[in-house]
């Protein structure tokens, strides 16, 4: 209301008399009109600010996740005002509460489907898919983000953390990107999981050169391709016996993808070869980038 207390008064009515018809004191008006911003509402509205940043990178963090991220951008705050802030704005976690019928409302696309389930490739770094998924330890859950090169079916690069955040399909990418050196033009398919739907995914993707696509909703077969490797991986490792700590599960499954899948497992679809016999043979050593 002191705004317009103050545009009335521009008008030419007094103060008193506005003051006296909408029924507030006066003294509170001048002092917001000595400083209409107070040091705390800017405080506040820098932390609101970040806490949306890390709200709408990724969707399913609670406030008590919301508030590392906005420390992290230089908002240090505690999880009491993070959660009050996050109240008032109506950001809470996409499984915080159910979301349309089925409990979860998927996210847009940010990029169109340019595979459209042909998942085959006439050399390396044309098509990549890229895909998350989780298992429980003792100590709590372990994600794993992986990109695998569908020329090979080579896992080109992954990512391990215990937090599914959008950091984790970024440095994937970046591990994808500095195994394979110049991938411009090159298309990475995944589903519309809010990781690869972030900010930073996509300015990943575009710093790199390369071209999104996502699938549909509720269609399996749009990334089933990926899926196949993490079905291997769910019967060859993550199922085999009880995990204690997640640095145990890490390195199971780092050892199992470069000593086993790479080097040992031969695929029906690539003639009965590794994929690193396949590609080693299938490239010239110029276009080869291990």
């Amino acid at each position: 209301m002191y705004p317009l207390v103050r545009e009335l008064a521009g008008d030419g009515i007094p103060v008193t008399v506005t003051c006296r018809v909408l029924n507030l004191a006066r003294q509170p008006y001048y002092r917001w009109l000595a400083d209409p911003v107070t040091d705390a509402e800017l405080a506040a509205a820098y932390r609101a600010n970040a806490l949306f940043d890390a709200h709408k990178d990724d969707p399913e963090f609670g406030y008590r996740y919301l508030v590392d991220e906005a420390r992290d951008a230089g908002q240090d705050m505690c999880e009491r005002t993070a959660w009050r802030l996050c109240s008032q704005n109506g950001w809470w976690s996409a499984f915080g509460k159910k979301r349309g019928r089925n409990g979860k409302k998927p996210g847009p696309p940010v990029h169109d489907d340019l595979v459209e389930r042909d998942f085959t490739a006439e050399a390396p770094n044309q098509l990549w898919l890229a895909d998350i998924t989780e298992h429980r330890t003792g100590e709590g859950k372990l994600y794993l983000c992986a990109v695998k090169d569908v020329f090979s079916n080579r896992i080109v690069g992954y990512s391990i953390s215990d937090r599914m955040k959008s950091r984790l399909a970024v440095d994937a990418l970046s591990s994808a990107v500095a195994r394979r050196g110049d991938v411009a033009g090159c298309i990475l398919h995944t589903d519309r999981g809010s990781q690869f739907r972030s900010r930073k995914h996509v300015r990943a993707l575009h710093r790199h050169g390369m071209v999104g696509s996502m699938g549909k909703v509720g269609a399996a077969g749009d990334n089933a391709a990926m899926e196949s490797f993490f079905a291997l991986l769910q019967k060859n490792v993550l199922d085999r016996r009880t995990w204690t700590t997640r640095q145990e599960l890490r390195i199971a499954i780092v050892t199992w993808i470069e000593r086993t899948y790479h080097r040992r497992r031969r695929q029906d679809a690539l003639g009965r070869l590794t994929p690193i016999e396949y590609e080693t043979i299938m490239t010239t050593p110029a276009a080869h980038a291990a």
